[in-house]
């Protein structure tokens, strides 16, 4: 597993779809091969720089071979002059398939990569084994019998809008919840860029108003899921309704949420559901209780520190340090659970990483001029709403406070559990911890 990112990069291969190379990649080595359409544009290498998509391809992964590719003309893969048809894309995923070793796959069709996945389906019936579409459509424009498209003229204008100003104009409507995670939004925006240019990113907007599969929908006879989210951002429920009207026997499950892409929000609800569909097993509920290490960080003397700089600068400070937490505990597997203020609370399942974690927060942020303290303890808690509750959280709560200017406390709990990590500790004596009987004895972390 690497820090952060959930499953290692795979290698990227390539393998010739007629005059064109194709970038795909090949993660696990599960029973059911899986072969994932992605959406508008992709790019397989930067797509596991974000964690969230990392984890999310991981759990894929994890009941099935799978198999993820650029199309023609974005990401790894080649560029080409034109507007690839749904044609060329259908013999680039058998080309695909073919270099992986893959005779029969599920296919995972992704917004716009939806309706090739139901035309290869029809198609190809011997080669594909189910097709699971989500946040997809059978066609993008207004009809007097498809209601939920868009008119054709505003359709253009947004071409027009998305070659103006991408990958902005695009990026946003993507994941509205995730607006103002500045990290994410980076990720996300240079994804984009090197997925496709403004002028290819256009001609493929203006290409999806084009795509029509409304004719193919009732000749698919492979088992089909498909799932969309009740608010989705950019493509109306209604898309997924239709779909599922049309489909013989389809499956049609419709979830919470109104992020576009998948792996943001509740993407583990979505991978549930293919899982099931395509195993016939559904993953356990989660354990109420679990053993985790909290850590708790904030700013020493915040307040006098904001009096002195000013609201603006010390907005600045606030911005800089949400920013450094936000990427360290990606890079450490953590997990942020809430902020307040100046203060961070997050959770992991090593006790060792969270503390190099908090050793690496207080020591760039002292680059900085400004002094970050930290306190863990590890303990089981109770797991509620994607919350952490408990006196563990009580407890690391409690040590932070103790904790002095750049200083990264722990409890006696979180030392004896890293026996052999070389990280080094110097006592800081027994203290009361408010709130809580007896004292406890404190220990100040050393980064090797």
């Amino acid at each position: 597993m690497g820090e952060g990112r959930g499953p290692l990069p795979p290698p990227v291969r390539y393998t010739r779809s007629g005059e064109v190379s194709i970038a795909y990649q090949v993660v696990g080595d599960g029973p059911i091969d899986l072969i994932l359409v992605p959406g508008f544009v992709s790019d397989v290498e930067l797509a596991w720089e974000e964690p969230s998509l990392a984890n999310f391809y991981g759990r894929l992964a994890s009941f099935g071979r799978l198999i993820l590719f650029d199309k023609r003309g974005t990401g790894l893969s080649d560029r080409v002059a034109g507007v690839p048809t749904l044609e060329e894309r259908m013999d680039d995923v058998r080309a695909v398939m073919d270099a992986a070793g893959c005779d029969r796959a599920a296919i995972f069709g992704v917004s716009e990569g939806g309706p090739m996945s139901l035309l290869f389906g029809a198609t190809y019936p011997r080669r594909i084994a189910a097709i699971v579409v989500y946040g997809s459509y059978a066609r993008t424009l207004r009809a007097p019998d498809y209601p939920w498209g868009e008119e054709r003229g505003s359709r253009a204008a947004r071409a027009a809008k998305v070659e103006r100003t991408w990958p902005l104009a695009l990026a946003e409507s993507l994941a509205p919840s995730r607006v103002g995670d500045q990290r994410f939004e980076s990720w996300l925006i240079t994804y984009l860029r090197h997925g496709a240019s403004p002028a290819a990113a256009a001609a493929l907007y203006r290409m999806n108003q084009e795509i029509d599969v409304r004719a193919a929908l009732p000749a698919i006879r492979v088992p089909c899921l498909i799932l969309h989210r009740t608010d989705d951002s950019l493509t109306p429920v209604g898309h997924g309704r239709y779909l599922s009207d049309k489909i013989p026997g389809a499956k049609f499950v419709e979830l919470n949420g109104k992020d576009h892409l998948p792996f943001v929000g509740d993407g583990d609800a979505i991978v549930d559901e293919i899982q099931e569909f395509l195993t016939g097993l559904r993953p356990g509920p989660e354990p109420s209780r679990v053993l985790a290490t909290v850590l708790f960080t904030d700013i020493v003397d915040s307040t006098r520190r904001a009096a002195e700089l000013g609201d603006h600068a010390w907005r600045d400070v606030l911005s800089s340090y949400y920013e450094l937490v936000r990427r360290t505990l990606g890079r450490f597997q953590g997990r942020e659970l809430d902020t307040a203020g100046d203060g961070f609370l997050a959770s992991f399942d090593g006790p060792a990483r969270a503390i190099r974690c908090a050793c690496s927060i207080t020591e760039e942020m002292a680059r900085l001029g400004i002094a970050v303290r930290a306190g863990l303890h590890t303990g089981e808690c109770e797991v509620t709403d994607d919350h952490l509750i408990g006196i563990a959280v009580h407890v690391g709560a409690r040590v932070a406070a103790l904790a002095g200017p750049g200083e990264v406390l722990v409890s006696s709990t979180v030392r004896d559990l890293v026996a052999g990590s070389g990280i080094v500790f110097t006592g800081r004596g027994a203290h009361v911890l408010k709130g809580l009987p007896g004292r406890r004895p404190l220990f100040a972390a050393v980064r090797p």
